[in-house]
């Protein structure tokens, strides 16, 4: 499959015809990045704009303490970075590998010219920018407050809903598609590992979820049964 074809998978490429995707190919390259690798810190910040082809990335920030508190994980069609006039929230942050991944970046000044003469192209780009955000702020205002084990249950609803492979073998259970140890959750709700294992044997016990090696499989109608309780 070449560049092109490549780019044309992509959700917020839709829009373009041929020929447009053949003059963006000329503004991108396409770079393999392996699993757990940084892509950007805050002092590496550079302005680019980034597709995922394939893989996923995680975006994170570091508290006081040192401690990972994990932003977003994105997958396969989503964007990140910023340019001028386009921000998707990642200046100050870390953006990390989850698995080994194929990342086309776009040429700044080329990019902006190309988005001034295809207006549709640009509202796609600012709709994806918008849901972006909402997810965003969403997640942290259910994560700002409440019990741990209410973060969790959003978390693990969140994560199935996004990443989610559909129930196996008929069973109510979902597998969540992407690896998660209990440190990887944890810095997704900012709690220690202790505490998140804990919350994840009490899911367990209740017939709400299923782990394995870092692995875990969601029963969505338990879970959200026991978030309303």
């Amino acid at each position: 499959m070449n560049k092109i074809d490549y780019l044309s998978q992509f959700d917020l490429l839709r829009s373009l015809n041929r020929e447009d995707l053949i003059e963006m190919d000329e503004l991108t390259s396409i770079t393999p990045f392996p699993k757990k690798q940084l892509i950007q810190s805050p002092d590496t910040f550079t302005e680019k704009l980034y597709f995922i082809k394939k893989g996923k990335v995680r975006l994170y920030r570091l508290n006081a303490e040192g401690r990972q508190f994990t932003l977003d994980i994105l997958s396969e069609g989503n964007i990140f970075g910023e340019m001028n006039g386009i921000s998707l929230g990642t200046r100050d942050v870390f953006i990390e590998t989850v698995e080994a991944c194929d990342i086309c970046m776009m040429d700044k000044e080329r990019f902006e010219r190309y988005l001034l003469q295809r207006p549709r192209f640009m509202l796609n780009m600012i709709e994806a920018i918008s849901q972006r955000l909402a997810h965003m702020s969403t997640l942290a205002q259910k994560l700002a407050i409440g019990r741990l084990h209410d973060k969790i249950i959003h978390i693990l609803l969140k994560l199935s809903e996004r990443f989610g492979n559909g129930n196996e073998d008929g069973s109510d259970f979902c597998a969540i598609g992407i690896s998660l140890s209990h440190q990887d959750l944890a810095n997704l709700v900012g709690a220690s590992r202790e505490a998140v294992t804990l919350g994840l044997q009490e899911l367990a016990e209740a017939g709400a979820i299923r782990t394995g090696f870092r692995t875990i499989h969601v029963n969505r109608e338990k879970l959200s049964a026991l978030l309303d309780a």
